[in-house]
């Protein structure tokens, strides 16, 4: 998707601009031929890591059997998933394409031996584990003969353009010749071809490093990217820890109806009927009183029906069942003290569900311009665009919101997260805020407005 909603982040994240910035070093061969030269540099220097690294998990796992290797392998799995996590995330930020991390959340452990070894036996039974040794060998053979092509035909050019010429008659020529490519450089019409095979290595270099580069990277998203078990497994943990924050979420919502039914309109109705009672008991005898009584006894009759349709409107907005999410944003709009603008590019009905998830997040969002950001202006933009419907808000005011600072977002996050949505926040500190989310839409669930009508009548 175009924003990535999986998580909330407070600092600053357009969509596409910063690895579209990461590719686009330049257009020319020579500029793009050394940005891949140097980033072809930059993997070969990470070559000597790879070899300790490789060492320590091979001396750990053979060390398993006398128990030792269990306290050693945290450790080496561990700086293995580093050097892998820095691969995959050049490897994205180089290519333009996520490579994602495959690994599954390591469970609550125990401090102290037992937790060690726990961890350990829990790095050992993830799948992704043994995919990354088995990359760690490949790398060793298949990746670092990508990567070192394109350098070393420029060297070699460099060699024949410079090095050999300056070297030859004080140092090569007591040699007797010496052999560079397919010359066998003896005196000065050798020494030319040398220089001119030089000058042709550079170009072919520079023209073979993005296109060697970008076939690194495509090898690295092969070997280090989740396979579709993993995925599947991924998956269903999310779905676990989703379900279940749904499921915390909903019963805290009933708690908040009982709550609310309770304290409000349940005591106004028990003192009205009280109050009728007492009406009742004056009302041959104290006509005036039993007036006064039935009197304030509608009030607080129309106290607990405002309450009521407060606490169903709280629920589901009966605008959000009869006219649609856009309708219904439009109304929280024109009851916002600030200047709201609204777009809405929506051409069916999302489902009950999915609608009334996006109806509170907004309505979440604009509160917090509201109380907290010291906005003059806000802009709603609704649209559905590739399966999904896509919900930004955009406020002017002072920025620095924090998923963390109990402003709702966390709330808002596991509601869309049950609609496989998300939510995404960029509000540096001065402003201005941008808030960008997405629900994932059934297309069983999702009725034209014709349809829709049809179906209510």
């Amino acid at each position: 998707m175009g924003i990535q909603l999986g998580e909330v982040r407070s600092s600053t994240r357009q969509p596409g601009n910063p690895r579209q910035s990461e590719r686009s070093d330049g257009g020319g061969l020579v500029s793009s031929g050394l940005t891949a030269l140097r980033r072809s540099l930059l993997l070969l220097a990470v070559y000597p890591l790879e070899v300790l690294i490789l060492v320590l998990v091979c001396v750990s796992l053979s060390l398993i059997p006398i128990g030792v290797g269990f306290l050693m392998v945290p450790t080496a799995l561990s700086a293995l998933r580093a050097v892998a996590n820095m691969k995959r995330r050049r490897a994205g930020q180089w290519s333009g394409s996520t490579v994602e991390v495959p690994y599954l959340p390591t469970p609550e452990l125990r401090p102290g031996l037992t937790g060690r070894v726990a961890e350990a036996w829990w790095l050992l039974k993830d799948p992704s584990t043994w995919r990354d040794i088995a990359w760690l060998f490949m790398d060793m053979l298949i990746g670092v003969v990508v990567v070192i092509i394109a350098p070393g035909i420029i060297a070699g050019g460099l060699w024949g353009m410079v090095v050999l010429p300056v070297l030859y008659e004080p140092v090569m020529k007591n040699w007797s010749g010496v052999w560079y490519l397919f010359i066998h450089v003896q005196g000065g019409p050798e020494m030319i071809a040398v220089v001119v095979c030089g000058l042709l290595l550079l170009p072919i270099g520079l023209a073979l490093a993005p296109g060697l580069l970008q076939a690194y990277n495509r090898y690295i998203a092969w070997a280090l990217g989740p396979t579709e078990r993993t995925r599947l497994a991924g998956r269903v943990q999310q779905l676990s820890r989703t379900r279940t924050e749904t499921l915390d979420s909903s019963a805290a919502e009933l708690r908040r109806i009982e709550r609310d039914l309770h304290d409000g309109a349940q005591a106004r109705l028990v003192a009205m009927g009280m109050t009728l009672s007492a009406a009742q008991a004056v009302l041959r005898s104290d006509p005036e009183m039993a007036e006064t009584l039935l009197a304030e006894a509608k009030d607080t009759s129309a106290k607990a029906l405002s309450e009521l349709r407060d606490l169903v409107r709280g629920i589901h907005p009966p605008v959000l069942a009869d006219r649609g999410l856009g309708d219904a944003v439009r109304a929280l709009a024109q009851d916002c003290p600030l200047p709201v603008r609204v777009g809405v590019s929506i051409p069916e009905r999302c489902g009950p569900a999915i609608e009334s998830a996006a109806y509170f997040a907004v309505s979440e969002l604009l509160a917090n311009a509201v109380k907290h950001a010291g906005a003059s202006h806000v802009t709603i933009d609704l649209r559905v665009v590739d399966g999904e419907l896509r919900i930004r808000v955009d406020d002017d005011g002072v920025g620095g919101a924090d998923p963390d600072s109990g402003s709702g977002l966390r709330g808002i996050e596991r509601r869309l997260a049950a609609f496989d949505g998300g939510l995404v926040v960029n509000s540096p500190a001065g402003g201005p805020t941008s808030v960008g989310a997405t629900l994932r839409l059934d297309p069983a669930l999702a009725r034209t407005a014709e349809e829709q009508k049809e179906h209510e009548g």
